[in-house]
């Protein structure tokens, strides 16, 4: 299908990449996920999208933050497009993602904790250390259970599909 068939305006990728803070490549992928429905193309292969697309990758920026991978996104959008309403599935997701968020900041609550902790016991072992002498703090990491269970920096959580 070639834009000029298609009725009404189009946007290039960079005109809906601008609107919405984010890059081409970024529509590329969410196309490839099937965030968005493929564009029609110029005579010579340029893609073209509807405006609503800005509101579409709107949606699916907003629905990043509050936890939907990608594919899970991908998912409730085609469900949504087939004219099924994915409502109840939607409300299932986003309490889950509370839950997981509940957790995860009771996680947080007792790292914080332990650190505070952590930091007055190495302020006494280090004012007891001769200046040029290890202190052995990292070693003093090991069997403190909110450090043990804290969630690791680098790792996701689970995939973003």
């Amino acid at each position: 299908m070639s834009a000029a068939t298609t009725p009404g305006p189009t946007l290039a990728p960079r005109e809906v990449a601008r609107q919405c803070g984010v890059s081409a490549d970024t529509l590329r992928h969410y196309e490839r996920k099937g965030l968005l429905p493929r564009p029609a193309r110029t005579d010579s292969g340029y893609r073209r999208y509807p405006p609503e697309t800005v509101d579409r990758v709107l949606l699916v920026q907003r629905a990043l933050v509050v936890g939907f991978t990608l594919d899970e996104l991908a998912r409730v959008l085609r469900e949504r497009d087939r004219g099924e309403p994915p409502c109840r599935g939607v409300r299932d997701l986003v309490a889950a993602r509370l839950t997981d968020l509940e957790a995860r900041l009771a996680q947080l609550t007792a790292l914080r904790q332990e650190l505070r902790q952590l930091l007055v016991e190495w302020d006494r072992t280090l004012s007891t250390t001769p200046a040029g002498r290890p202190a052995h703090l990292l070693q003093s990491l090991a069997g403190r259970a909110a450090i043990a269970q804290a969630p690791r920096p680098g790792l996701a959580r689970r995939g973003r599909g």
